[in-house]
């Protein structure tokens, strides 16, 4: 087996995918299946269940997933000790939404290929609520990312930039919203919900502390697809400001007074601790402090 193959299979452990797994890594799925054969007899066990619906790791896959983390962690350590005294090169993966290449990343990217031309910057996009998850499972070297409630001790983080979580409504759908004389009816008004992430966990526990049981119109993974939803008149959502601020649809969208305020965002830089050994790592870690400081 060799390094490739390893990478392959880490990719396919977390995506559970073999489609999306060989769009994502430039491989046919024949190539694919073929990569995994091949893991299988070399190892004698086998490493998925697949049928024609799902796909899942046998225990022995995840044994082998371990391993595949520690052989290829430690490969990139090795290479770039390697390179530790030439001009760094290599390939640097991130992972973050689109509002974060938007807003936060621009001036971080600009200085990074300045300092740094040898090294291409692979950048994943997607739901922001991913991203700490795409850390983990080390599909990623770097996230952007909301700083999570609970603390994570194998991930370090670096503070950005802050945003409020506001709760929004249809401009052009007024009665959309349902009102008492107390305020907002929430177990009329239709709501478009997180369907994970810390947006999410934050709109739980702040209907919980009011003893409310909201009306759950539609359950949305993603923050723009929650604007589309609200702008079209499906229910009322939230959003952090820093995306709202940023979407095509702002201007068919109203920002609801709401008490107490929901608890902010904190966005930043996202590393496994374990990974800023990793030179390509640690160079995009200084340039990111650098900025912080810059700000300032």
């Amino acid at each position: 087996m060799n390094i490739r193959e390893l990478e392959l299979f880490r990719h396919l452990s977390s995506s559970l995918h073999f489609g999306k797994s060989a769009l994502e890594c430039n491989i046919t799925p024949s190539g694919m299946t073929r990569t995994i054969q091949r893991l299988e007899n070399e190892i004698g066990v086998p490493l998925f269940f697949r049928n024609n619906r799902t796909v899942t790791l046998t225990p022995a896959g995840i044994l082998f997933k371990d391993y595949c983390d520690d052989t290829i962690s430690r490969y990139q350590l090795f290479q770039n000790d390697l390179k530790s005294d030439a001009v760094l090169r290599g390939e640097l993966t991130l992972y973050c939404s689109i509002t974060a290449i938007l807003s936060i990343l621009p001036k971080i990217f600009q200085k990074y290929r300045t300092t740094h031309p040898y090294v291409s910057l692979h950048v994943q996009t997607g739901d922001a609520a991913n991203a700490l998850n795409m850390l983990r499972t080390r599909e990623v070297d770097i996230a952007i990312a909301a700083l999570p409630d609970q603390h994570f001790p194998e991930i370090e983080f670096l503070e950005l930039t802050e945003t409020p979580l506001l709760f929004i409504s249809p401009k052009f759908f007024p009665e959309t919203v349902c009102y008492t004389k107390d305020g907002i009816d929430w177990k009329k008004t239709p709501f478009i919900f997180p369907s994970k992430g810390l947006s999410r966990t934050r709109v739980e526990t702040w209907f919980a502390e009011k003893g409310i049981r909201p009306y759950i119109y539609s359950q949305i993974a993603g923050n723009e697809a929650i604007i589309s939803m609200v702008a079209m008149g499906a229910g009322v959502g939230i959003v952090p400001q820093l995306v709202l601020e940023k979407s095509g649809l702002k201007n068919e969208i109203e920002v609801l007074e709401t008490s107490p305020r929901l608890k902010p965002f904190v966005v930043g830089a996202c590393a496994l601790a374990q990974s800023r050994e990793n030179n390509l790592v640690r160079s995009f870690w200084s340039i990111v402090e650098r900025e912080i400081v810059l700000r300032k």
